[in-house]
């Protein structure tokens, strides 16, 4: 683990604050804070699959780095994404490599007080996946809407990346944690997307899921049914390949184009082909408006919003996605996000040899947590 500084207008910018090792082999991936932001939790694709990270804050808040606490897993391996309930009581967190089969997947509840795993959600594809029976394979990104009671679950890739590969998402019961439903995201069966994340959106928006597909460098939507609790059928609402953009990844929802107002208005989507962060208007449902383009370098993936020092608006976008040649980059752009303008770059691999895998603020969520 890096601290950084990455205000371009600070003293000291693009600095490492300090470093933290965590194990060799480890691979740290998503940084979470649980729903209060008082601890920090960090996702790996190996080593103990997840850990928590113990902060001691000055009087300032700016945190340092003592620790980092394995969470025992049990036989679940590969963590990916996790979801905090609304009221601390509990986390959710997605393995892709399951119990580590060739056609496996699992999804865990953990309890957020003691990090101590409550149950294990199994549920093994059907020999025809078509049937309408669900399933969980590969699961990797995960969303909620607790005042529904459903969560969402993509279906990816195994953890070796050559194995198998999925095209759907599958709707799980928040009660008892059992999977209802699996729906393609796809144009067929035997045409496999690689979906990545999954935003269920909720507070107040319109009820419709979206996945980021790898495959296509699509965006698909569908809608969701409040009342059966199910989803609808997914469409593709950005051909990600038609427009010269490919793997898409992450979903948040930031700032609008008024600098005034403090209500997040858009949905952000980065895409690591050729590495750029679009921002869409949630206006019009179930079509998705692109607003604007921010450049940002290959492998761009995941992204936080900050004010500067002297209180502009701004993102920084991490780019690099898994060291894959081609999407790693291992950079990070700030850009304002009104006019667009880059206002630094921290080059991590040639400064300090490090590639990014994934960011947070050290001062608490750096966006509209989807997970």
């Amino acid at each position: 683990m890096a601290l950084v500084n990455l205000d371009p207008e600070s003293e000291g910018f693009g600095e490492v604050l300090q470093t933290l090792e965590l194990g060799e082999g480890v691979l740290p991936h998503h940084l979470y804070y649980n729903h209060d932001q008082s601890r920090l939790y960090n996702t790996a694709l190996g080593g103990s699959f997840l850990y928590e990270l113990i902060l001691e804050r000055d009087a300032g808040g700016v945190p340092t780095l003592t620790e980092a606490v394995p969470v025992d897993t049990g036989d679940n391996i590969v963590g990916e994404d996790m979801y905090f309930t609304e009221d601390g009581s509990y986390f959710w967190l997605t393995f892709i490599g399951g119990s580590g089969g060739d056609r496996d997947g699992t999804i865990g509840l953990f309890d957020a007080k003691t990090n101590e795993m409550v149950r294990t959600t199994v549920a093994p594809e059907p020999k025809d996946p078509a049937s309408g029976q669900p399933f969980i394979l590969y699961p990797h990104g995960i969303s909620a809407s607790e005042a529904l009671g459903y969560m969402l679950v993509t279906s990816t890739i195994h953890p070796d990346l050559t194995t198998g590969m999925g095209n759907t998402v599958t709707v799980l019961d928040m009660e008892t944690g059992e999977p209802v439903q699996t729906v393609l995201v796809s144009e067929s069966w035997d045409v496999l997307t690689q979906p990545v994340e999954v935003l269920m959106l909720r507070d107040g928006y319109p009820s419709y899921a979206l996945v980021t597909t790898i495959n296509d460098g699509g965006v698909w939507i569908a809608p969701f049914d409040e009342e059966m609790g199910r989803l609808g059928e997914f469409t593709k609402v950005v051909d990600g390949s038609a427009d010269g953009l490919g793997v898409a990844l992450e979903f948040y929802i930031g700032p609008g184009e008024d600098p005034e107002s403090d209500k997040d208005q858009l949905l952000y989507i980065s895409f690591a082909v050729p590495g750029v962060v679009n921002a869409y208007s949630l206006d019009n449902l179930p079509e998705l408006e692109l607003v604007k383009t921010f450049q940002a370098e290959p492998g761009a993936h995941h992204f936080g919003f900050f004010q500067t020092e002297s209180g502009r608006e701004a993102m920084v976008i991490q780019n690099n996605l898994l060291n894959a040649e081609g999407i790693n980059a291992g950079t990070l752009t700030i850009v304002d996000i009104h006019s667009g303008e880059q206002l630094g770059r921290v080059d991590l691999p040639s400064d300090y040899g490090i590639l990014p895998e994934s960011l947070e603020s050290a001062m608490g969520n750096a966006h509209y947590v989807h997970h």
